[in-house]
């Protein structure tokens, strides 16, 4: 049996050295990554094997830290020992909430550290459901931290860098400290078992032995957090975390019962240059072989979860990890079992792209496989978009950020030999009337043969915002055929396609009311150019007004920044709905408000510039809305210059 446990954080934190000091433990030396990409890490302690998935610190990349969650035990989130820089942690601690897995709390760094650490964990618990449980007590010389108390062993242990830390007796000067964070701790325990609380109304000492097991279960249930503390650049608290994690961790048919009874879940998709497509699984079930039928297909074969040129491997054992070749059928943040797909847990969702820009290639020749070459990226990265924006031509992009975007384009080079560049997206704008039009538009011609001959009289008229177009006929006395009616129609939808100020046209009512026929020259396709004329020449008469497209915006940041959103909004011209607290995270706020469809392109720069990086947002299109004075004339003018190359 083998364990995961997926290590989440902020940047500059020391989350990669955390897990490189794990995996040192026992003498393993982890190869570095991409600071970018999720890394698998072997490790081995006292007799256990494990994996740690340490996740992207970058926000851009935060879906790699849902989909690890996907096969993880457990989850360890690293934090600064600052309490001013608690609220970096804040949307880690939210993404381990929302995937209902049990996770610790580890601030790290604290040879650096001169808080108390009961203010740093209460700053964290800020940004916490669930109550954080200090699990240790510091032991100052002066200013520095040299050792800890465990305190449900009630042991201390002295800190040596690089070497394990050394058990010692309890200094005398921290007993006082030690005996009220132990009593804190076992009253923040007894909230989930009834046991616990009898034994301390009876004021007697809890077995450690069952204290342990109580922790084991209040972590399984997701009911407490864990809080550990330590510096990983010298080793020290390392061998404590985990402990805590082998003895209290859930195990793997725990975590398969959590999913759902899932035999395996895949948690990462790569395409390497001469490899293919690798997916990584983890194993919840019976061993895994080349050939047993996972997810409705057979597994092609298996090979090391790391390396750039990995060892194939005969198995999977129970709670292992391991890459799938040859096993196209696999996608990312799925559970399977051997006779088909599982499902995604029901929190499972990709994050939505919050930044679109146009991708083009630099070598013509390039052009027909990008979207097949896209494909396959957003097959392995659910929180990308490719769309192919029919009105531009553009195939537009969406990401999470900059960082996010050059890693596609990075991975489009280097591995399918594409280079691309990136550009803004042209905004959808649209035209529509302010005024009625009445005109008479025939099409006449003869030039030998058969002539074109379609005579119509129409009225155009503005329609209410959000109707889209629609035709009518009020034609007496058979003016006009009815077999040419739906011809008219045709051609004035078509001139619908560019207005006089060259957007598409929307809201229009359109109605044929009169007009003549020749027996012999009249058409379906005459009758459709006639409408089509009739119609571009009312446009240009009944008043055209630029539409530029509002969107409903729904911010989620932490409340200490929701007074920076308020400028930041007005600024973009947008108008700001409501304020509510965010039903889902603690300590975090939604914001609601209108923006305008040109706000959007850099609205993701300007969030994380206001809240440190941590905003998100999520924007649906609401209503078309009149734009007025000179941003409109420079959009028409720009169009126009646009339209004239073509």
């Amino acid at each position: 049996m083998k364990r995961c446990v997926a290590v989440f954080g902020p940047s500059a934190v020391g989350k990669s050295e955390l897990v490189n000091r794990m995996a040192m433990l026992e003498g393993n030396r982890p190869a570095a990554g991409d600071a970018d990409d999720l890394r698998c890490v072997p490790f081995s302690f006292l007799g256990e094997d494990w994996t740690a998935l340490d996740c992207p610190g970058s926000l851009e990349f935060a879906q790699s830290a849902l989909d690890a969650a996907v096969a993880s035990d457990a989850v360890v989130i690293v934090a600064s020992p600052d309490p001013d820089h608690a609220v970096l942690a804040a949307p880690w601690i939210r993404i381990a909430e929302r995937c209902e897995t049990p996770h610790l709390v580890f601030v790290n760094r604290m040879d650096e550290c001169h808080d108390r650490v009961r203010d740093i964990i209460d700053a964290l618990q800020a940004y916490s459901k669930q109550p954080i449980i200090l699990r240790q007590v510091p032991i100052r010389e002066e200013d520095a931290i040299v050792g800890s108390i465990d305190l449900v062993s009630e042991r201390a242990w002295q800190y040596r860098s690089g070497e394990p830390s050394e058990l010692i007796e309890i200094p005398e000067s921290i007993l006082d400290r030690r005996e009220s964070g132990r009593e804190e701790m076992l009253e923040s325990l007894s909230e989930h078992d009834d046991w616990l609380i009898e034994e301390i109304i009876l004021d007697r000492v809890p077995a450690t032995d069952a204290v342990y097991k109580i922790c084991s279960r209040v972590l399984a249930e997701n009911a407490v957090v864990p809080g550990f503390f330590g510096a990983a650049s010298e080793g020290s608290g390392i061998r404590r975390l985990v402990k805590a994690l082998r003895h209290e961790a859930p195990k793997p048919n725990e975590t398969r019962a959590r999913l759902g009874g899932a035999t395996a879940a895949a948690f990462m998709t790569r395409t390497r240059k001469h490899l293919g497509k690798l997916v990584w699984i983890r194993n919840f079930g019976d061993t895994i072989k080349t050939s047993v039928s996972l997810g409705g297909g057979a597994i092609g074969g298996l090979v090391e979860p790391f390396g750039e040129r990995p060892s194939a491997i005969p198995l999977l054992e129970t709670g292992g990890v391991a890459s799938a070749v040859k096993s196209e059928h696999l996608d990312v943040g799925n559970l399977y079992n051997e006779d088909g797909t599982v499902g995604n847990p029901e929190w499972y969702s990709p994050l939505s792209p919050v930044w679109k820009r146009a991708i083009r290639v630099k070598n013509e020749k390039d052009d027909a496989k990008l979207s097949e070459v896209l494909q396959k990226i957003g097959n392995e990265d659910p929180s990308i978009a490719v769309i192919h924006d029919q009105e531009t031509g553009q195939i537009v992009l969406g990401t999470q950020g900059n960082q996010h975007l050059r890693r596609i384009q990075r991975k489009l080079e280097e591995t399918f030999d594409i280079g691309t560049e990136a550009e803004p997206v042209i905004a959808s704008y649209r035209e529509t009337i302010s005024a009625n039009a009445d005109v008479h538009f025939r099409h006449k011609k003869q030039s030998g043969g058969a002539g074109q001959f379609a005579d119509v009289r129409l009225t155009v008229a503005p329609a209410p915002r959000g109707e889209g177009f629609s035709f009518t006929e009020s034609i007496h006395g058979g003016a006009v055929p009815r077999n040419y009616i739906p011809a008219v129609r045709n051609g004035s939808e078509e001139a619908m396609v560019r207005g006089p100020l060259g957007f598409p046209v929307i809201d229009v009512k359109v109605n044929l009311y009169d007009g003549q026929h020749h027996s012999v020259d009249s058409s379906d396709m005459a009758f459709r150019i006639a409408g089509r004329g009739g119609v571009t020449e009312a446009l240009g008469k009944a008043q055209p007004v630029l539409l530029e497209p509002i969107y409903e915006v729904r911010f989620q940041a932490p409340s200490i920044f929701t007074g920076a959103l308020n400028p930041m909004i007005s600024s973009l011209r947008g108008q700001i709905l409501g304020f509510d607290r965010d039903a889902n995270a603690e300590g975090w706020d939604e914001v609601k408000a209108m923006m305008p469809g040109e706000a959007l392109e850099n609205l993701i720069n300007n969030l994380r510039t206001a809240t440190q990086g941590i905003g998100r947002y999520e924007a649906e299109f609401s209503v078309y809305q009149e734009l007025f004075g000179r941003m409109a004339d420079d959009i028409v003018a720009k169009r126009a210059e646009k339209n004239a190359r073509r």
